[in-house]
């Protein structure tokens, strides 16, 4: 549960309300702890995010715990402790995921927390196995290869009895020309 004090400040309702913002246009979102990395790590970690059309924000704890809890999002407020980051994934979060994990292998002191997909709480252990899946992508184009498998034999099959068909016709015609 957020702190929310009596007296509301400008500048922080501001803030609130700027992360309530950049929170809604996404459903996931991965929450890391970045102490310890350089300028020029986050910057390399937000252009592999950028690539995939995702964003890695640092975040107040306090202002983010309240914009997820105005966006009636499920509490997370255990992964908003310490310095935190999250990075928000609008679509193909196993992607971003993977790209973060992938990042920690380079960059050690950047640590995954956990992250909210949808509307389920991830782990750090859920996150690291969600990564491993295939992205949308994949599975629209495996999905499509088993449906048009079966179409694609018919026609190599009817195919093949107009070539048998040829193939008969011309063996005839050269056994006669020969005979």
């Amino acid at each position: 549960m957020a702190i929310v004090a009596k007296k509301e400040q400008p500048t922080k309702v501001a803030g609130i309300n700027e992360l309530k913002e950049a929170f809604s246009v996404a459903p996931d979102f991965i929450f890391a702890d970045y102490r310890g990395l350089t300028v020029e790590q986050i910057s390399n970690l937000r252009k592999r995010l950028t690539a995939k059309e995702a964003t890695f924000k640092v975040v107040k704890n306090n202002f983010a715990r309240i914009a997820f809890e105005r966006l009636s999002l499920p509490d997370v407020s255990s992964y908003l402790a310490g310095p935190t980051a999250v990075a928000i994934a609008p679509r193909d979060s196993n992607e971003v995921a993977k790209a973060l994990l992938d990042f920690t292998k380079e960059a050690p002191r950047l640590k995954v927390k956990g992250a909210l997909i949808g509307s389920s709480v991830y782990t750090l252990q859920q996150v690291d196995a969600f990564s491993k899946l295939p992205g949308k992508l994949q599975l629209v184009s495996m999905l499509m290869s088993c449906m048009n498998g079966p179409a694609r034999n018919l026609a190599a099959a009817l195919n093949d009895v107009n070539a048998r068909l040829v193939r008969t016709i011309k063996a005839v015609g050269d056994k006669k020309a020969e005979g």
